[in-house]
């Protein structure tokens, strides 16, 4: 029987696949890929068409809280600090 192997770069693929978003911070927290940018360009070699944006942190702090529990210092610029955020364009 033929082993499947499924990791983080394929759970990924699906993730951004499925429409979702995905910064720094989720891929780290949720994936476990620790250089995103790294995997990005390696998908964008493959043919994928990868759009970028800057968001504010408290954004992609939000959507990550709704899996995770994540709390950040209180004196953190989270409305001032900016993030890229990778989705696949369709």
């Amino acid at each position: 029987m033929a082993k499947f192997k499924y990791g983080k770069k394929d759970a990924l693929i699906d993730y951004l696949l499925d429409g979702n978003k995905v910064t720094r911070l989720e891929a780290l927290l949720l994936f476990g890929i620790q250089n995103l940018q790294t995997l990005i360009s390696s998908l964008k070699d493959e043919g994928y068409l990868i759009k970028k944006e800057k968001i504010i942190f408290i954004k992609a702090l939000v959507r990550v809280n709704k899996q995770i529990k994540v709390e950040v210092p209180k004196n953190l610029p989270i409305k001032e600090i900016e993030i890229i955020e990778y989705r696949i364009s369709r």
